[in-house]
């Protein structure tokens, strides 16, 4: 019979669920900006995803929606980009200490600059190309925005020392001319 996941240890505490034990791992084993970084990369990539297959639901018409408007313009999703960037940038230049470096800071960030990145191409050329070849500017933009985040999320300490190990060099090399 299967232990039962509730079951009580013998000094009668519970075991903590696994949530709260991936919670621990994550506390001990990660900074704030290291958190709220992974949450960016998380809020870019499922924001461009959810972005992509909504805009594919609309074109393909098997989604029950159609595009937003304001009166008879268009509203494209890089103004709601712009608008939740400018919102974080508020946070920031506020300065509130319980919400600066919060991940869900970090996820709005990488939300919204998904939104702006996925229609990088249209702001490119202010023509509206999502579609075209030259769309495909955006999503290699993209791409190359959640790798290079993903590969400085992955190892932040390294970068730090790789950051620290240069200064000295090149402080040392100066002082030895």
């Amino acid at each position: 019979m299967p232990a039962d996941p509730d079951r009580r240890r013998a000094n009668g505490s519970r075991r903590p669920a696994l949530r709260d034990r991936w919670r621990m791992a994550l506390d001990e084993h990660t900074a704030p900006a290291q958190r709220s970084l992974m949450a960016a990369w998380l809020g870019f990539g499922c924001t461009f995803g959810t972005a992509r297959l909504i805009t594919h639901g609309i074109r393909g018409g098997w989604l029950p929606w159609g595009n937003i408007s304001a009166g008879r313009t268009h509203l494209h999703h890089y103004n709601f980009g712009i608008a939740t960037l400018a919102g974080v940038g508020l946070v920031a230049v506020r300065g509130d200490q319980d919400v600066v470096g919060h991940p869900g800071i970090g996820a709005l960030y990488g939300a919204g600059t998904a939104l702006i990145a996925d229609e990088f191409a249209l702001l490119l050329d202010l023509k509206d190309v999502y579609w075209a070849k030259q769309g495909r500017i955006s999503v290699d933009v993209s791409l190359g925005i959640l790798s290079a985040l993903g590969l400085y999320v992955t190892a932040v300490p390294f970068w730090h020392e790789a950051t620290k190990v240069t200064r000295h060099h090149l402080r040392s090399a100066a002082r030895a001319r």
